[in-house]
């Protein structure tokens, strides 16, 4: 494997094989365009995920790379085809784990041990192999068909996830959020393993269940569930309790939807608020504003209070209230600007386009231009969630089919 294909990046010298998976290609993403080498495993003819939707328009419906699934999640990663059934085929696969620092592989359960390729077969002492199945390599439901969605609903997510009126079914959690809770888990575990391997010199295999990181993934719905027996239900726009909280989405002056975000409790944003209100000359307009003083006299909110004790619950709203009441007397860009300014995690609510051409996350470098050979021309990909200024890492184009 070529390492000039990328710009130092925080994992940079990291060599990954990676056997194609859907449920496990953003894991490797991650690690690519952070600088990992990433050489990704396909069969023949390349990997299924070549074929899935939506596709780039502009290209002849027979071109053989025109999948922008695939392009996005295999970003930064390098490429090879390999007939795992061929004796040849197979050695060289052996021969590359000899050089890898981590694999990464999605398969089912037994179908590399029966090929004699399985980490218990080629594993070396140093290397960490990552296997992500949908219930652990060692539960025979890993042996069923999933999906995304099916995860989803039996890790516990799709529960909390829809509308107050429980008359409609829960929401699907779109953008395959099954398949990127378990690659982070695998990204995490496989650096995890890494750094537990400059320590003792050893590898490890890192087993990862999709079910059970969905599951310790679900916020507060495991934990209520655990703790005290309750469960959550799924409330719009806000976080699932197993009580009833207020709306916390509204209209701004421009009709333009935002996020109030969580009320503000501590005493110095008590003391930012109503200074707020007052700047805008709406405390009169809020009906019990005087539990704001009341609540700056005692120092604060207690939250621990806040299932049991009337006047917490009282001051509690009332902070929702005026936060609510700002928002719509602002329109979405004064409110999330100035709220924002004055400390508070406040937010518009933007359409994915209306997201890429934001200015504050234009600043940032989220929206980066990649090339794609195919076009001619550069694509719009979102970008790093997470930058380091020492070693920025780079996105780079998904491999082209050879």
């Amino acid at each position: 494997m070529s390492s000039d294909a990328h710009v130092v990046g925080p994992l940079a010298g990291l060599r990954v094989i990676e056997l194609a998976s859907e449920h496990a290609a953003y894991a490797g993403k991650l690690l690519a365009d952070y600088g990992a080498e990433v050489l990704l495993v396909e069969p023949p003819g390349g990997h299924d995920t070549r074929r899935y939707g939506p596709f780039a328009e502009a290209l002849p419906v027979d071109h053989p790379d025109r999948s922008l699934w695939f392009w996005h999640y295999n970003t930064s990663k390098q490429s090879v085809q390999l007939d795992l059934h061929s004796p040849a085929d197979a050695a060289q696969f052996r021969q590359l784990v000899g050089f890898a620092d981590i694999v990464l592989e999605g398969e089912a359960p037994g179908r590399l041990s029966a090929l004699g390729l399985d980490h218990a077969h080629i594993r070396g002492p140093s290397t960490v192999w990552v296997s992500v199945t949908s219930f652990g390599r060692s539960d025979p439901r890993s042996a069923e068909p999933f999906t995304d969605l099916t995860a989803v609903a039996g890790g516990g997510l799709a529960w909390s996830c829809g509308y107050d009126d429980h008359s409609l079914p829960p929401m699907a959690a779109l953008g395959n959020q099954g398949y990127h809770t378990a690659s982070i888990w695998a990204a995490v575990g496989a650096l995890l393993a890494i750094e537990g391997r400059a320590r003792t010199g050893e590898g490890q295999l890192v087993d990862v269940s999709m079910h059970a990181a969905l599951n310790v993934t679900t916020e507060q719905a495991t934990q209520w569930w655990l703790v005290a027996g309750k469960t959550v239900q799924r409330q719009t726009g806000r976080h699932a309790l197993h009580l009833p909280s207020e709306p916390i989405v509204t209209l701004a002056a421009d009709g333009r939807e935002v996020h109030t975000g969580f009320p503000p409790r501590t005493l110095d944003e008590l003391v930012k608020l109503v200074r707020w209100l007052d700047d805008c000359d709406l405390r009169e307009r809020l009906p019990l504003a005087a539990l704001l003083d009341l609540a700056i006299e005692q120092g604060g909110m207690d939250l621990a209070k806040l299932y049991d004790d009337e006047f917490t619950q009282e001051c509690f709203r009332t902070c929702r209230e005026a936060i609510m009441l700002l928002a719509q007397h602002h329109t979405a860009d004064e409110f999330f600007l100035q709220g924002q300014h004055r400390g508070f995690a406040v937010g518009m609510i933007l359409s994915p386009e209306e997201t890429l051409a934001d200015p504050h996350l234009i600043a940032r470098g989220f929206p980066t231009p990649v090339h794609q050979a195919q076009l001619g021309h550069d694509v719009v990909h979102p970008g790093l969630p997470i930058r380091f200024t020492g070693s920025p890492g780079r996105i780079t184009a998904a491999p082209a089919l050879r």
